[in-house]
């Protein structure tokens, strides 16, 4: 798959180094040709997002946070295999969402990466999708999304 930066710089976004973990687990783990990620949280340099939705955050801040939280994994990706080119297909996102007991938009705001993802590398990323909501995450973020990603090993 190919990255399209310019709208990462449309929308003033970065792609910023992997962030090393935040506990006693790795980043990904490689599976035949599928990469594991451990969740990642919605701080994507100064793009932090803490908090819960329906409390301290609106859904367009929850979306912008899993936005931060897919760029954060991305990092990763980039990190694992050099570049998003062997990438074949991203599998699966699962997010979940720091929110008050009667928050019910968890989709929408985990549109937020799910929607970057195809913006970025077009209908191919579309993938299949659990969003949850939590009573609370590491660090007290907003939102973690972990995720499954499907690469070509010929083409590392």
């Amino acid at each position: 798959m190919k990255l399209n930066s310019r709208v990462l710089e449309e929308r003033g976004l970065q792609l910023l180094p992997a962030p090393q973990p935040v506990g006693s687990y790795v980043q990904c783990i490689r599976s035949g040709n599928l990469l594991h990620l451990s969740g990642g949280i919605s701080v994507n340099g100064e793009s932090a997002f803490y908090g819960k939705l329906g409390r301290d955050l609106t859904v367009e801040e929850g979306q912008k946070a899993a936005a931060a939280a897919i760029l954060n994994r991305l990092a990763v990706i980039r990190a694992e295999l050099g570049s998003f080119e062997p990438i074949t297909r991203i599998v699966a996102v699962n997010g979940f969402v720091n929110c008050v007991p009667e928050f019910t938009d968890q989709a929408k705001v985990l549109n937020g990466a799910s929607d970057l993802l195809v913006e970025l590398f077009g209908p191919e990323a579309a993938h299949s999708r659990s969003a949850v909501g939590v009573a609370s995450l590491p660090l007290g973020v907003a939102v973690e999304i972990n995720m499954i990603v499907e690469f070509d090993p010929s083409r590392l």
